[in-house]
Parts: C-alpha cells; sequence; structure tokens
C-alpha cells in the first residue's frame, strides 16, 4: 500500500517529458520498420491507403502499452520512478489492467485540451486531476525516506 500527498503539476509534467523520451525510441524504430515494410513510400493514406490508420493504431498502441503495463506491474514509468511518483488507486493498491486502462483514457483527455484537466488539481479539494477524479486512481509524491 502507497500513500503519499497528491503529485503536483511540475512533477507530473516533469515525468511526462522523461516518459515521451523513452518512448522515441521504440516509436522511430516502429517508424522505420513500417516504412520499410512500405517500400519507402510515406505513411500516408494517398501513398499506402488504409495501412496508413494501421500504422496510427500501432504508435497509439505502443504508447498506451508503455503506460498500463508500467502502471500494472510497478506503478511506476521511468519518469515517475525519476520524480518519484506512484499511480495508485483511492485505497492506495496497486492499479488493476482495468484501472491502469481506464487512467490512459481518461489522461489522453486531461492532457489534450492545454493539459486543463491536470491543472484541475489546482482548484480540487484534494489536489486530484481529471484523470485522477474520473479513473478513481492517483499519483502520489513518495518522499525520500
Amino acid at each position: 500500500m502507497r500513500s503519499g500527498a497528491s503529485a503536483g503539476f511540475g512533477r507530473r509534467f516533469a515525468a511526462l517529458l522523461y516518459d515521451a523520451v523513452v518512448l522515441l525510441a521504440p516509436l522511430i524504430f516502429f517508424t522505420w520498420a513500417a516504412v520499410f515494410l512500405a517500400g519507402g513510400k510515406a505513411l500516408l493514406p494517398d501513398e499506402v491507403g488504409y495501412w496508413a490508420y494501421l500504422y496510427h493504431a500501432g504508435l497509439a498502441a505502443i504508447v498506451a502499452a508503455y503506460f498500463i503495463l508500467n502502471w500494472v506491474h510497478s506503478g511506476q514509468t521511468v519518469g515517475m520512478r525519476a520524480w518519484r511518483l506512484h499511480a495508485v488507486d483511492a485505497h492506495g493498491r496497486p492499479l488493476t489492467l482495468r484501472a491502469a486502462s481506464l487512467r490512459f483514457v481518461c489522461a489522453l483527455l486531461a492532457w489534450a485540451p492545454a493539459a486543463l484537466g491536470v491543472l484541475w488539481l489546482y482548484v480540487d479539494a484534494e489536489r486530484l486531476a481529471l484523470q485522477d477524479r474520473l479513473s478513481n486512481t492517483r499519483v502520489v509524491y513518495l518522499p525520500r525516506e
């Protein structure tokens, strides 16, 4: 069981930047493989037809798998480890696959409109971001022991 103070926007954003750097490698490799299989053509519907949509779905699947599997396995992504953040359910327990998946979808909604859903934590009484509220999960800051 993990407990701590709700993580602020700065730490969440910094962790997301770290995770973006970590995700670059598999996304670049996937793109390289897709371009190779497409015979060097641009991965656009005009060039490769519906394969372009499959390519975009693959990119989304890589990003989703990275976050969801890390949250289920350890409660932390690489960026979250660096900033001592931990994703837990409302009771401080590890996330289930369902909870992590719901959290991922809600996080997309929260970050998409200029991070307004994440900035919501500054007006929330419990300092919870929109994705925390909607998925009944939390990101807590774990101070050094």
